[in-house]
């Protein structure tokens, strides 16, 4: 893995001069761990097994390279485990539009399957789809897809090394993979409700074929911690890191995902200064922050501050937040130390921003207009999704035996049919 990510960048530039093919696998436009890993391992293997010689297989970080440091945690796993950031193709630095009016891209995602709006010219590139949420549109050949409902994409990024060709899967690779899929499942904890039998099966596999991994435990509390780790940002750094948009035809409202206890965000020095200043800077007519942190079992614990100049939507939102009943948030109110921001204890805990999101969704459009679309705030944020995006299996996972998923993928890894006798 380290050989192939240090020679992407060279790969790339004498593909482009030699005008032969350049094979792209990237992630979604959030570029968390789960998507930056699926991306490397992915590429790496296709670099590995495919039969097409002349074409370079570039995994490409789809951010800016100024936004990565915000990826804590992937900067950290990378760095631990040898893979230099200079190294590293991001967004903005490859022309992706360009390759495929040229005819020499191929595009291969993964951890989404649809592209956003300003990418549409690049749809008729995409050749193969992996990704673990619901399939919101079809492709029709010859683009492969796969979409599973499993806890993180990473996982079938395993699934699918272990039914290549043996020796293919490297301790580097298998290391980034296991650290990303104990991350995105909350150390395959249930009571987070995104672990599922396959993501178990893949993790004790990696551990099997490289016994020298470290303990989950440690592995995931070092990420954890990473995650969370938001010593040197700025107000305005914490708020951009996870940051989604809700529009109607007369306001806009961020809502922010924030690593940080509630009570320590709202003692920050001149927070709100910082509020008005990220709000007035992007248009914002409100920001909604959701805090997550987790106790000793992992288990997540959620609290909500509301922010708005304009005291008529501060109470809209506070509002639908407080009497919403699909799902219903059980709000207790907190003290606030600023006098334009409501606090809440979120008794809900299993309540993501997934679910609040149409609250406030239909709260802007009771102000008089139709309630627009969620959208991804610029430049892209970062859902960290094993802590305030919901896995589409949180609340029913499939009923499938640990043992007979691990059973079935070992046999893959062994090159055996899934049927085929012990």
């Amino acid at each position: 893995m380290e050989r192939f990510v240090l020679g992407n960048r060279a790969a790339l530039q004498d593909h482009i001069q030699q005008h032969q093919e350049i094979h792209v696998v990237m992630g979604n436009e959030a570029c968390d761990l789960d998507s930056a890993v699926s991306a490397l391992a992915l590429a790496y293997f296709l670099a590995q097994t495919t039969s097409a010689p002349k074409a370079a297989f570039v995994p490409v970080l789809n951010i800016p390279r100024a936004d990565f440091a915000l990826r804590t945690e992937t900067t950290f796993l990378l760095r631990e485990r040898g893979i230099p950031d200079a190294a590293l193709v991001f967004r903005d630095e490859i022309d992706l539009g360009g390759l495929h009016h040229a005819g020499l891209l191929s595009l291969t995602l993964v951890d989404h399957h649809v592209l956003p709006g300003a990418d549409a010219a690049l749809e008729e590139a995409v050749v193969e789809v992996l990704d673990h949420r619901p399939l919101e549109r079809a492709r029709g050949p010859p683009c492969q897809v796969t979409v599973e409902p499993v806890g993180s994409c990473a996982t079938l990024v395993t699934e699918r090394i272990l039914q290549g060709p043996p020796g293919v899967l490297d301790r580097t690779t298998a290391a980034l993979l296991h650290g990303t899929i104990l991350l995105d499942c909350i150390n395959l904890s249930p009571a987070a409700g995104k672990v599922t039998p396959r993501d178990v099966a893949c993790v004790s596999l990696l551990e099997e074929r490289f016994p020298e991994l470290p303990a989950r435990d440690a592995v995931f509390g070092a990420l954890q911690a990473a995650k969370f780790d938001v010593t040197g940002l700025t107000t305005e750094q914490m708020l951009r890191k996870d940051l989604k948009v809700l529009s109607n035809d007369e306001a806009v409202v961020g809502i922010s995902g924030v690593f940080e206890d509630l009570e320590t965000f709202l003692l920050r020095p001149g927070l709100l200064q910082d509020l008005e200043a990220f709000c007035q800077a992007r248009g914002y007519a409100g920001l909604v922050a959701m805090t997550v942190s987790f106790n000793q079992h992992h288990e997540p614990t959620r609290k909500l501050a509301v922010y708005s100049a304009q005291e008529p939507l501060r109470g809209t939102l506070c509002r639908a937040l407080e009497e919403a009943t699909a799902p219903s948030l059980l709000l207790r109110p907190l003290p606030s130390p600023w006098p334009r921001v409501a606090a809440y204890a979120q008794g809900n805990a299993v309540a993501t921003r997934k679910k609040v999101l149409p609250i406030l969704r239909a709260a802007l459009g009771g102000l008089g207009a139709a309630g627009g679309p969620e959208e991804e705030a610029v430049p892209p944020p970062t859902p960290m999704n094993s802590l305030v995006e919901e896995c589409p299996l949180a609340q029913a996972v499939p009923p499938l035996c640990p043992q007979d998923v691990l059973e079935r993928v070992s046999r893959i890894a062994a090159g055996q049919p899934p049927g085929s006798p012990k």
